[in-house]
């Protein structure tokens, strides 16, 4: 049970600390405008994604948010059905819940995923993404590194 208990912790801190920086997002800024904090290499500008990563499927808020929830009760399901998670597999399913509640939210509230975090790289600038990006892709990523490590303990 504490297992469980853990990735919804988890899931509660990355989507309280992602809608407090888009609440802070929307105050600040006006939508297109932003801040260059390292020039040439990061800035904060505030966008709005319609659609999915990289404006995959753009002005289908519908179906993204369908998706969204199909998503998040399968993987509340499985979470209520496994009876235990490695640490890995805990910390890395509380990113996934957490982001993709993040990003549901705001496709709900602000009918698009509210963006901010810009990275240029010599000549190529990365597509603007928030938190709840980062902690959706990171935790798919450590699932994957938790399976190749149970699989090798097997």
């Amino acid at each position: 049970m504490k297992n469980r208990e853990n990735i919804y912790k988890i899931t509660a801190i990355i989507l309280m600390l992602d809608q407090f920086i888009k609440i802070l997002i929307n105050k600040y800024l006006t939508l297109g405008s932003g801040v260059k904090v390292i020039p040439n290499f990061f800035s904060i500008i505030y966008l709005k994604n319609t659609g999915a990563a990289f404006s995959i499927l753009k002005d289908s808020t519908i179906l993204l948010v369908i998706i969204s929830a199909i998503v998040v009760v399968l993987l509340d399901r499985y979470i209520k059905h496994e009876k235990e998670f490695t640490k890995l597999e805990e910390i890395s399913l509380g990113l996934i819940m957490g982001g993709i509640f993040g990003n549901l939210i705001d496709r709900i509230i602000h009918h698009g995923v509210i963006d901010y975090l810009a990275f240029k790289i010599f000549t190529y600038d990365f597509p603007v993404f928030n938190l709840a990006d980062m902690a959706i892709t990171i935790g798919v990523g450590l699932l994957i590194v938790s399976s190749f490590i149970k699989k090798k303990g097997r």
